[in-house]
């Protein structure tokens, strides 16, 4: 069966995680995707981390499910091309520094005339103007600029510290993703034609962080009683032979730690009993407790807090991963191979649709590996183009 977005076309004219990722979710759910790089490197994620053969893990989790073409946009031939691919294209996603696509004359104003229906968007770092708008960034700028470093800071020194995984781009991806969605929403409801979505990452990481982590911080002036944010104590948890997460936010909860712990007794200690005790004696209760984690393994831990309604797991590594129960029984990654990379595992798209269901498209493509079959599309001989340094 086909998925939700099968029979819309996406030209998917950006790089790096943000807005690739973002098309690769399109294409994970049945829309076909276009990706225009240019001539010479392409898209940097095509060179950057572990590879095979020259196809890198980075660009293969961004970029499944696309075809690929390069266009010489700096050749006024070029450009009619990809007008010639816009007129026919739903939505376009770029995420170039403000003013290089209108200097190329594709921004967007110059694409409506072509397609007035086109769902156009633009990420960006800060946004299309003000005093940062052309600042160049990758995410941890973004972490640092949004808040995010600040959140993660080591509660005992205040030094600040970067999530190690690409947060800001991906939440900007996911974003831009659900806004593309949406704007395709309201043309089939009529309540608008194409229109032009322009998304900073700050924005998109501000509007992420902002929910639990600004729990305080979203309440204003005097008279607040004010606590602590709920991730403020998240933590692992050294247990003898290993590390958990959990949480015992309730009494019968933290009672059951107790238990899982070997310790039932110590929920009923008067210093402990209740959450405001428990508050009140907090020091003592950590010394207490991480003693006695200390000496309990990690599989009894986990059989215990199952049995005791405790929600706990164990700390799980990559290589781990795969192999866990649940993600199995999930059937979450997809084990095949790439014509370039060799096998590669890759996660399935997490939605599950009943009616219309996602399904990982294609591998990845090589650098301009469909543009004979997409100009052809258009009625046009990639020979001459070729010829002509028009497309690779």
């Amino acid at each position: 069966m086909a998925g939700p977005l099968h029979g819309i076309k996406v030209l998917d004219l950006s790089v790096m995680i943000s807005g690739p990722l973002a098309a690769m979710l399109l294409a994970d759910q049945g829309a076909d995707v276009i990706k225009v790089e240019s001539p010479g490197l392409g898209d940097l994620m095509r060179h950057l981390g572990t590879h095979r053969n020259g196809m890198t893990g980075i660009f293969a989790n961004c970029n499944r499910g696309k075809r690929s073409i390069v266009i010489n946009l700096k050749e006024r031939d070029g450009i009619a091309l990809l007008k010639r691919m816009a007129a026919e294209a739903d939505v376009l996603i770029q995420n170039f520094r403000p003013g290089a696509m209108e200097r190329l004359g594709i921004a967007y104003d110059d694409l409506v005339p072509v397609n007035p229906r086109l769902i156009y968007v633009s990420i960006s770092g800060y946004g299309p103007d003000g005093p940062n708008s052309h600042h160049r960034v990758y995410d941890n700028v973004i972490q640092a600029a949004s808040g995010f470093a600040s959140v993660q800071a080591n509660p005992a020194t205040g030094e600040p510290s970067m999530l190690r995984t690409l947060i800001c781009d991906k939440v900007t991806a996911y974003t831009a993703a659900q806004a593309v969605t949406a704007a395709l929403f309201a043309r089939e409801r009529g309540r608008a034609g194409g229109q032009h979505i322009e998304l900073a990452m700050l924005d998109a990481a501000i509007a992420f962080l902002w929910p639990d982590s600004a729990m305080d911080a979203a309440i204003l002036g005097e008279g607040a009683h004010r606590t602590p944010t709920i991730a403020t104590n998240y933590n692992a948890t050294a247990l003898a032979d290993g590390w958990c997460a959990g949480a015992a936010v309730s009494d019968a909860e933290f009672r059951g730690w107790c238990a899982s712990l070997g310790h039932p007794e110590v929920a009923d200690d008067p210093r402990f009993a209740t959450m405001q005790a428990r508050s009140l004696h907090s020091k003592e209760l950590v010394a207490l407790m991480s003693g006695y984690a200390r000496s309990t393994k990690v599989a009894d831990f986990l059989r215990r807090a199952a049995e005791h309604d405790v929600p706990a797991a164990a700390i799980t590594s990559l290589d781990e991963l795969p192999h866990q129960p649940q993600v199995r029984h999930n059937e979450v990654f997809l084990e095949r191979e790439h014509p370039i990379a060799g096998l590669m595992r890759e996660p399935r798209p997490a939605p599950r649709f009943s009616a219309t269901p996602a399904h990982p498209g294609r591998p990845a493509p090589g650098y301009s590996s469909d543009a004979d079959a997409i100009v052809a599309e258009l009625g046009l001989d990639p020979a001459r183009l070729r010829e002509n340094g028009i497309i690779v």
